[in-house]
């Protein structure tokens, strides 16, 4: 069986489930430890997300015991931890807001304008991604990100089966790096931007692609109510890994893979508008609370592009740079629609 591997980082936060209900928790390598709320200094974990660089020194500190501690076969004295494959892992965190960033990666919009070519559009293919190409240019240049709503409802973690809903064959992956806000943000300027972000995680931004665009009113434009909201269409996580540990994340590489064969692998230098850009713009119009998640968008490689979508007991790994990896399971919906 595929297991998610850890973050190659000095710590991370988690949460996983035990008989009281969810409980935060302390990943270093391959074990982890509940955290409790005096150790998190903070009764909640967006109250903790909130708290900025000294609630992060606190957890750093309780990290570095955890490997002082550390007996040549990887245990520690404090029984407390326990092996990551012991546990069930949830979602990392419990955002109250859920923002999804639209065509954000060059080469991916690209993809996506070739794949829904018009069938009378007597342009050559090259020609058309020469005008796409140009297009995604000037709209890097004299654009603004684009920005759509997900429900938070579908925020799960990925160790839950996503059940594939029976009134689509078309269903899609879309690896993403996400953005976890700290400190509340609102109307920030770019500069001062990455202030406000706590950490990042993985999120597989799951998509119906017969349901994006309306065919009862295609004036209306795209419905990203129904193509992205059914149950569990964002797994998330398994691990929350601090902005202090990601030198560069405008610089991190994206895989996904559907049953060992990689379908995604590109970086976030792909990237049309970076974070500062992103939560800059999205804090405009509303305030971005602490565990809110701000998607950055998914890089070309979706099922759609390569005429291959999620069947009945496929397997996803996503990895993404210094974040670990995240495994997904699909299967059949157990409750026709």
């Amino acid at each position: 069986m595929t297991t998610p591997s850890g973050p190659t980082v000095p710590f991370a936060l988690a949460r996983f489930a035990t008989d009281a209900g969810s409980v935060p928790g302390l990943v270093v390598g391959d074990r982890i430890r509940p955290l409790s709320p005096a150790e998190l200094g903070a009764p909640s974990l967006n109250e903790f997300l909130a708290a900025g660089e000294a609630a992060w020194d606190r957890i750093a500190a309780l990290a570095a015991v955890a490997s002082d501690a550390s007996h040549s076969d990887g245990t520690t004295a404090d029984a407390a931890w326990r092996p990551l494959e012991a546990v069930t892992l949830l979602a990392p965190v419990e955002p109250r807001q859920v923002l999804q960033t639209g065509a954000n990666y060059r080469t991916h919009v690209i993809d996506l304008v070739a794949a829904g070519r018009a069938k009378d559009d007597p342009r050559p293919i090259e020609e058309l991604r020469e005008w796409a190409a140009e297009l995604m240019d000037r709209r890097a240049r004299e654009g603004i990100p684009y920005f759509f709503i997900g429900l938070p409802a579908c925020v799960v973690g990925a160790e839950e089966v996503l059940e594939l809903p029976d009134y689509s064959e078309q269903h899609d992956w879309e690896l993403e790096l996400a953005v976890v806000i700290g400190s509340p943000a609102f109307r920030v300027s770019r500069e001062d931007a990455m202030a406000h972000v706590a950490g990042y995680t993985i999120v597989n931004d799951i998509t119906t692609r017969d349901l994006v665009f309306r065919q009862d009113m295609k004036d209306i434009g795209t419905d990203w109510y129904r193509a992205k909201n059914a149950p569990g269409f964002l797994p998330t996580g398994p691990f929350l890994v601090p902005a202090r540990h990601i030198a560069d994340p405008g610089d991190l590489r994206l895989t996904l893979t559907l049953n060992g064969e990689t379908m995604q692998d590109a970086t976030t230098g792909d990237l049309l508008f970076d974070i500062p850009a992103l939560i800059a713009a999205a804090s405009e119009t509303m305030p971005l609370l602490p565990g809110d998640l701000l998607l950055t968008g998914s890089p070309a490689g979706n099922g759609i592009a390569h005429g291959r979508l999620l069947r009945d007991g496929d397997v996803m790994v996503g990895t993404i740079e210094g974040l670990g990896s995240q495994v997904v399971r699909a299967a059949a919906a157990r409750v026709p629609a």
